[in-house]
């Protein structure tokens, strides 16, 4: 039975020693903090138990999934792992030093990963004695329900670790996609204008965030608007890794963050956690009423679309992945309605590219140059 070790029993440390479990692994699930190895193993309990109360599972199934999944605090139960992932604390040098630990217990043929969301995987594996068997394994909240995982190979791996790699997440059910070592990978990338574009036309006064949210789920059917979604994230969360991604873009207008979220962190207003972020969660607060005029809805959601679009096409343009990838990523890993380089071509590239332009010239941001995969296609 092949091991894997996973660092870190947090939410995402758990989910995925739950997908590893569910597909015969056994798994070495290790917390320094006693504590947390206690509640992983009661939550993870009580999530299975709602499977069979659901008729989804069984008890004989649940009972081979519990005794698959061993939970400890010292790493040294790492020593017969064929892969070990660390899901920690997003803090490069804890996840070096940590590192730097786990190679002087794991065999030679041990396969190291992070699932880090938004750090160097290349950095990481430069603390390593032996950087090529390092590669990001970067799985999504909550991992047994989220079909996606990137890869990120670091530029130090070996490509036969990185396949090797890839075909045990594909045997665990996901949906993989490849990605090249640059911030946010895949999807925090693309996925930036979501939040930041929409976040714009609120500040700029050309609709509330009440509207916003009702055009894009509405009139875009996306599963969440970018208001709702940021809120249930948690500001500080996601505010965190814009302004990663944008100092690790060497501060590209593209991913600049915004004042109105950087005033809700301030302020505390952290989103449902905290009871309040754009939207109150108060017991009996008022939900503010959209305003549903289609025509200035469709407006707003093409400016939207155009900027998620144009940062799918040039995520191509700059090789970090395949337009499949692209494509799959969105889909998989944020439920998209549809992959953004097919509905760029069911706008039509040409109208994408004129929105884009138009405004450019309105305002003069960098962040709606056009990406020259789009041009290229007019």
């Amino acid at each position: 039975m092949p091991v894997l070790g996973v660092l870190g029993a947090g939410a995402m440390g758990s989910g995925i020693a739950q997908v590893a479990a569910t597909h015969g692994w056994e798994v070495q699930l290790i917390d320094i903090n006693e504590e947390a190895t206690v509640t992983a193993r009661n939550k993870l309990q009580k999530i299975l138990n709602r499977q069979v109360e659901k008729g989804r599972m069984s008890d004989i199934e649940v009972k081979g999934i519990m005794g698959r999944i061993y939970f400890g605090s010292s790493m040294t139960a790492f020593e017969t792992a064929d892969l070990v992932i660390e899901a920690i604390v997003e803090n490069m040098d804890i996840k070096k030093k940590v590192f730097k630990s786990i190679e002087r217990i794991v065999s030679p043929d041990c396969i190291l990963a992070t699932n880090t969301s938004s750090l160097s995987v290349t950095q990481i594996a430069a603390s390593l004695d032996n950087p090529s068997r390092m590669v990001g394994i970067h799985f999504f909240n909550p991992a047994p329900l989220m079909k996606l995982v990137e890869i990120i190979p670091a530029v130090q791996s070996d490509p036969g670790i990185v396949s090797k790699a890839q075909s045990i997440i594909d045997n665990w059910g996901k949906y993989t996609a490849l990605a090249k070592d640059t911030p946010g990978f895949i999807v925090n990338k693309v996925a930036r204008p979501f939040y930041s574009e929409s976040i714009k036309i609120y500040e700029e006064g050309i609709a509330d965030f009440a509207t916003i949210d009702w055009v894009m789920t509405e009139l875009g059917e996306f599963r969440m608007g970018p208001f709702t979604l940021t809120d249930y994230i948690g500001h500080d969360v996601n505010y965190k890794v814009t302004e990663s991604v944008w100092k690790a873009f060497y501060y590209d207008g593209r991913y600049k963050p915004s004042f109105a979220q950087k005033s809700l962190v301030d302020a505390g207003y952290l989103g449902r956690k905290t009871g309040r972020g754009f939207y109150d969660y108060a017991e009996g607060a008022v939900k503010p009423e959209p305003n549903k005029d289609t025509d200035k809805g469709h407006k707003v959601l093409h400016r939207v679309l155009a900027m998620l679009i144009n940062e799918a096409a040039d995520t191509v343009y700059m090789g970090i992945c395949t337009e499949e990838a692209v494509e799959t990523a969105m889909t998989k890993g944020v439920n998209y309605p549809k992959g953004l380089l097919a509905w760029g071509k069911e706008l039509g590239f040409d109208y994408i590219v004129q929105l884009l332009d138009e405004l450019y010239e309105r305002y003069h941001e960098e962040r709606y140059r056009v990406s020259p995969w789009l041009r290229d296609k007019v």
